[in-house]
């Protein structure tokens, strides 16, 4: 199995889109609506946000999930015991954030939102009719006006040699949200889990977009949307003194959503925050 770049703009791009989903939980476009500057920029700015101690005036409320996350409580993936090695800031367009960034952030927001809407009629439209029976709600409208959605700029430091035994980037997990947005970070590392528990390498071209599916979907579609597990591997030799940059998008439905008969949105997020650690 291998994740192949589907064009945005060919004419079956909807339809290869959405069957990468279906197969791999993973779907990578290429020639999408992002500008590869805007990205460029963020990641830019956000390396030197990173490298000062401004980050700090930041800190995260776990009330409202806003703000920077430092390493010393960066989550612990479920079914792990040691923390990822990395650090975060949560962006809502409602919470905390430099001003100087504020308008960068908010800007791409926007676009990523739209192509995400974009992406979830996608998957809406070629969701076969005993799976589409199954959503509470047009996939769309679930996040319609949502301020749940939320901006991670994650960083991943350079290794300094003295990190836990076993301990990675990004241990292997899934995402809690409908789908996730994510452009091709500055550094390679992504890797996802295949059928037969193999992993393969997603790709990193610069410019690529990669949308992965969150719990939420897999739990609205009765698991025809596999919510697939991932993670982000170490750097080897030269690359461990680099760090790694990247924007993960998380689509979330406003909190009243009817997931399934188990959950809304709201219940299905609560319960996944107290596994991880943080909430």
């Amino acid at each position: 199995m291998k994740l192949v770049a589907v064009d945005f703009n060919a004419d079956n791009a909807a339809q290869q889109f959405v069957e990468s989903l279906h197969e791999t939980g993973f779907g990578v476009l290429k020639n999408h609506p992002i500008q590869q500057s805007m990205v460029d920029n963020i990641y830019s700015t956000w390396q030197t946000f990173f490298d000062s101690e401004e980050k700090h005036r930041f800190h995260y409320d776990p009330k409202t999930q806003d703000g920077f996350f430092p390493a010393s409580v960066s989550e612990v993936a479920k079914g792990h015991k040691i923390k990822d090695i990395k650090e975060y800031f949560h962006f809502y367009p409602w919470g905390q954030c430099p001003e100087q960034y504020r308008q960068q952030l908010a800007d791409y927001y926007a676009a990523a939102n739209d192509l995400a809407s974009t992406l979830l009629s996608w998957v809406e439209k070629y969701s076969p009719d005993e799976v589409s029976a199954k959503y509470s709600q047009s996939l769309s409208s679930m996040v319609e006006n949502s301020d749940k959605t939320l901006l991670r700029i994650l960083h991943y430091p350079p290794l300094k040699g003295n990190e836990e035994p076993d301990a990675i980037r990004a241990a292997a997990h899934e995402d809690i949200n409908l789908l996730t947005v994510l452009p091709a970070a500055n550094e390679p590392g992504l890797q996802v889990k295949s059928k037969d528990g193999g992993w393969l390498d997603v790709p990193c071209d610069f410019g690529n977009l990669i949308v992965n599916i969150g719990d939420m979907l897999q739990e609205a579609s009765g698991g025809y949307f596999p919510s697939t597990t991932h993670r982000v591997i170490n750097p080897q030799g030269a690359d461990q003194t680099k760090s790694r940059i990247s924007l993960p998008l998380f689509l979330h439905p406003k909190p009243e959503v009817i997931l399934s008969q188990r959950h809304t949105a709201d219940s299905y997020l609560t319960e996944r925050l107290k596994e991880l650690g943080v909430l």
